[in-house]
């Protein structure tokens, strides 16, 4: 586990102002994991892009763990069927290409 790849906590609570409990919500509810690297709190920073948008739905938009949650869920599925469609029109061009 390299420890470069981690960010405590606390130092990423301070610099965006918020409180640690908040994290701990996030973790509670599967949103994000957190590990303990040296004794101290960390999350991993390729979850940072999710924590951000969480920070910002809660303390800007106002939205609650439990609504953060759903857009969340909402977000991956919508992903995933984006990446389906994708699929599916490569394969339709390649059938387009095969018939001429």
């Amino acid at each position: 586990m390299q420890i470069a790849n981690y960010i405590a906590i606390d130092e990423f609570c301070s610099s965006w102002n918020i409180e640690i409990s908040f994290i701990n919500s996030l973790q509670k509810t599967g949103l994000i994991e957190v590990v303990i690297v040296n004794e101290t709190a960390c999350v991993d920073v390729s979850q940072l892009q999710q924590l951000e948008k969480c920070i910002r739905f809660y303390y800007e938009l106002d939205i609650n763990l439990e609504g953060i949650e759903t857009i969340m869920h909402l977000l991956v599925r919508m992903n995933n069927m984006q990446n389906d469609i994708n699929d599916l029109r490569n394969k339709l061009r390649l059938f387009e290409r095969s018939e001429t």
